[in-house]
């Protein structure tokens, strides 16, 4: 026979004692798979390689390129805010609310009940559309004036600079930040080509095939055909990881001549990335 409870009050107890224990047990869980995924993070942003462009070596830490090999020629990476400690409060502070307003909407008057859904509901909803109207284009144009100030910083400090590695960085960073378009860089596009060309024949060896990459990815970005062969030659690359950015650099550029050779790295190239990006240029072709 079951066993009944002592009181008809001891099922809600022990429920509301078994909601408790489950939330204290997710929040320890919670807490525990973030701290992991910080660690990992912490690790990721300190096991990066060195980079050099012409001889010796340089710890990674001291360049603005390794804060930023967040790749640029895949995808943009966002930093996601660590927010995993405010989840279950917030988990909580919702249910709560919910409780909260049906509770409340039980004890409304069917008068009051049919104001809201006709009248109340209805208004709140045309509001809240107009004012995303609003705010979108709002948000656009702040973006795009923030952007602006950032190229023409980063622009400043391009022509400032002489050191080699220091002007290849802020490369890298101007056309991030410009979306890896050229409006506003056609003044510095000569400059820009002749660096990220001579990296890409320059940089040469095992441990430089991610600044040879990324030379090849943006100079897709520069719109100059001229750049073409240096980014086929580049499909032929020992390192995947190159050969798939000069992949997405001829798509960039829709380089209609490296047709058929990124119809064969499509089909025979044995690293599924390089497949992948040379499927997407050309895809980029046909449009």
């Amino acid at each position: 026979m079951p066993r009944r409870l002592a009181h008809p009050g001891a099922d809600r107890s022990q429920l509301l004692i078994f909601l408790s224990l489950t939330g204290q047990d997710f929040n320890r869980v919670w807490l525990l798979g973030q701290s992991q995924v910080n660690y990992s993070r912490h690790r990721r942003r300190n096991l990066h390689p060195s980079i050099t462009l012409s001889g010796g070596s340089r710890p990674e830490r001291d360049s603005l390129t390794a804060n930023q090999l967040r790749s640029y020629d895949f995808f943009l990476m966002t930093k996601q805010p660590q927010q995993g400690q405010m989840v279950p409060v917030l988990f909580v502070a919702l249910i709560i609310l919910i409780i909260v307003v049906v509770w409340i909407w039980k004890r409304l008057s069917v008068e009051a009940q049919d104001y809201i859904v006709d009248q109340a509901v209805p208004m709140t909803i045309i509001g809240l559309v107009g004012a995303l109207l609003l705010f979108i284009p709002i948000k656009m144009l702040r973006c795009r004036q923030v952007r602006s100030q950032e190229r023409t910083r980063l622009l400043t400090l391009f022509h400032r600079e002489t050191v080699q590695e220091k002007r290849l960085e802020l490369v890298f960073a101007l056309l991030e930040n410009n979306e890896y378009h050229i409006d506003g860089l056609e003044s510095v596009v000569p400059a820009l080509k002749e660096l990220l060309s001579t990296t890409l024949q320059r940089a040469l060896g095992d441990k430089q095939h991610r600044i040879r990459g990324m030379a090849a990815s943006h100079l897709g970005a520069l719109q100059d055909r001229s750049v073409v062969p240096l980014l086929l030659k580049a499909l032929e690359d020992d390192h995947a990881y190159v050969r798939a950015c000069a992949a997405l650099g001829l798509g960039r550029l829709r380089a209609t001549e490296a047709r058929e050779r990124l119809k064969a790295a499509m089909d025979h190239d044995w690293d599924q990335t390089v497949r992948s990006r040379a499927r997407e240029a050309l895809e980029r072709l046909r449009t």
